[in-house]
Order: C-alpha cells, then structure tokens, then sequence
C-alpha cells in the first residue's frame, strides 16, 4: 500500500508549537514530522471518538501485548510482559525516575552532545551534569572509555541517562559497545535509564539493539523509555512505555510514576498506540525509506553547493547533525542569523553542549518540496553569513 509522504500540510495557526512561526518562516527544529500519521491510527482514533464518552480509563492487557509483539517483529526482541509500564511520556517519566532513583546532589552522566531536556530533568531536579563527552571522528563520533569509566567511578554518580539512538548525532550504538557500558555501569553501581524513543527510525540497514536485550545483570540494571510518539508522529496523544526487567527497581519507578500522576491514559492514548503497534509496520518501512531518501538529498546539495558544511551520517532519526565549523564556531549566532535572514528555524546545536557550538540540527522530516525550500534558505542564509564576516 502505498503511502503520501510528500503531500505539504498546512500546519500553520493550529497550535502546532513547531510552526508557532512567522508566516514567511520554515521551521525545521523541533522533532516534530510534516506527515500525516499512519492511516490505521486515524481510523482507531475516529472509531474511539465516535464512542462518545470519555471517562476514566485502564490500560488493556492489549496495550502491552501489543508493545511486546511490535519489539519481537521489529527489533527481534520480546520483553516480558511484566516488564512494561505505561506511562504519559518519555521526559516526564526520566524526570520522575531521576527524583526517585537519585538523591538531591547527585552526579547524572551523560554524554554530551545530548538531546537538551535531559539537562532539565537532571538540574531542574537539583542534580548534577556529568558528561563524558562523546569525541568527533571521522564524521562521526566516539565514546572515550578511559574518561567514561573515571565518571562513573566517581562515588557520586548514580545514574547514566543513555540516548540510543543517539540524538542529535544519529549514532546506534552497537550491542557490544553497549553491553560495555552496561558492564561498568553495574560494577560502579550505576542505574542506566536508556531513551530510546527514536528506535523504530534506524536508516540505511543500521540496526538497534535494545539495552533490555542485553545481558540479564546488565538489563536488570537498567529501565529503558519508548514510545510510538517520534515513530508515528503522535507526541500530543501522551503514550509511552517502560521496560523495567528488575522487580525491585520496577516497583520503585512504579511508586514515582504513579505518585507524579503519569499512570493513567487519556481516552485516545491506547486505541492509536494499539493500532500503530499492531497494523504501522508498512508504513514505518516506507517512512524509513522516505527519511533514507531525504538524508541523501542532502548530502548531495551540500556536496554541490555548500562544501564548506559537512553532514554528520545519521544511523537513525530524522534529525541532521550539520558541521558548520568552517563557517563558525557559534554556532547559536549562525542560526540567528539564518533565521533573520532567510526565515529558516533551525536549532543551534550548542543548546546539546558538548561541541554543539559548532553544529546545527536540521529537522528533515518532510516532503521533498519542503527540504528544498529548507536547502536553498541554508545556502542563501550561510552565504550571507560569510559575506558578513569577511
């Protein structure tokens, strides 16, 4: 069956926060896709709003079963039932988790550049940021062990907020690389709280690996966040899920989970979870292909006409890791100033830290038309930029 991926929706003056923009503005910052989600959700959610009532509501043992066999097809993985717990979202419940899996003062290690809210939910929270930087490399990026295995040394780290894949750098780590940090997060007693709500969108024959497939010590340590809201595009219906293979670490996240009121579902949460779990598998193919598809497109108009910006490969995600430090290494300005000049919104890669200054992150989540609309504005805005500073 095939499905439209290059039909340009009008999103402006919906309450869209992504096109919360002037109306001579593109923005493509926030990860948030320009598609219409799978058919098979729009129809479990007109047949739910055609029921009529909206009341309290439970989560079906068929909301889990459906997580289960979507992980077992997808990723050949089936976690156990009992593992799963629902919850209203990925950021709330890492924010819930770091309250009540860690005390106030304690290290949180990352691993810089990061998706930026994982700092909010540490520091907001009265923790500390530790990152280990990752380490760039051949237009790609590294993990420095040596300097890894020194901050989860240290007596007060207590927790690792993983991002797998990585976002905003689109790395997959591998089973080995992880099983790794698994291993030395356990022998320093170190919780790993692993994001991986980008999972399902692995490019070009990559594949993810989930951290609760790894090793039983390892997985047992270790509470793993997902959710069909990047996957499906659904982020404002509220559904995710957490894979906890360890009782005792289950029944705790459970106390904070239900204590902060992330338990319950709203009335469309489930039907359009279940429908994407159980019937979205073709249209997740063909959205993979799509964003496949985009990432080439812009390769090659950078190859072509703007050498000097050199694009960091994504493994995964629909978010481009642009390096742009032959044009400068503030990376905060430049997009500014594309902004102001050209009305293209993208996000300034020094918001991840680590060596975000010199980056921007480019959203690529649409239609053809509109990425090259996007593509000509980076070019015309980045010229500018340089006449400026010359």
């Amino acid at each position: 069956m095939p499905f439209d991926f290059e039909t340009v929706l009008n999103r402006r003056h919906t309450n869209a926060v992504k096109w919360d923009v002037a109306d001579d503005e593109l923005p493509m910052w926030v990860a948030d896709m320009d598609f219409e989600t799978a058919p098979v959700i729009k129809q479990a959610l007109i047949k739910r709003a055609q029921f009529g009532v909206f009341g309290y509501e439970e989560v079906p043992m068929a909301y889990y079963e459906a997580v289960a066999d979507w992980w077992a097809t997808e990723h050949n993985f089936r976690p156990q039932i009992e593992w799963l717990m629902f919850c209203t979202g990925v950021v709330p419940a890492i924010s819930s988790i770091v309250r009540k899996m860690t005390a106030a003062g304690d290290n949180v290690l990352v691993q810089a550049p990061v998706y930026n809210i994982f700092y909010h939910s540490i520091e907001n929270n009265g923790r500390h940021t530790l990152s280990s930087d990752l380490v760039a490399r051949d237009a790609s990026y590294a993990i420095d062990w040596d300097d890894l295995t020194k901050k989860l040394a240290d007596p007060l780290t207590t927790m690792m907020i993983l991002c797998n894949p990585q976002n905003p750098i689109g790395v997959v780590w591998s089973r080995a690389t992880l099983q790794r940090l698994g291993e030395l997060c356990l022998k320093y007693h170190v919780l790993v709280v692993a994001d991986e709500i980008h999972c399902d969108l692995t490019l070009n024959g990559n594949a993810y690996t989930p951290f609760s497939s790894l090793t039983a010590p390892v997985a047992h340590n270790s509470i793993s966040c997902i959710s069909p809201s990047k996957t499906f595009n659904v982020a404002a219906l509220h559904a995710a899920t957490l894979i906890i293979p360890d009782a005792h670490v289950r029944a705790l996240v459970s106390r904070g989970i239900n204590n902060d009121e992330l338990a319950e579902p709203n009335s469309f949460a489930i039907p359009a979870s279940i429908a994407a779990y159980t019937e979205g598998h073709d249209w997740v193919a063909a959205l993979r292909t799509k964003l496949a598809a985009n990432q080439r497109q812009v390769q090659t108009y950078l190859t072509a006409e703007l050498p000097q910006v050199k694009l960091v490969e994504a493994q995964a995600t629909y978010l481009l890791w642009l390096d742009v430090s032959q044009v400068t290494t503030d990376s905060a300005a430049l997009a500014a100033f594309i902004r102001q000049r050209t009305g293209l919104f993208l996000s300034a890669g020094d918001v991840y830290r680590g060596d975000g200054n010199r980056f921007l992150r480019l959203n690529v989540a649409c239609p053809t038309t509109t990425l090259t609309d996007g593509l000509a504005r980076l070019k015309a805005g980045i010229t500018a930029y340089q006449q400026v500073q010359a």
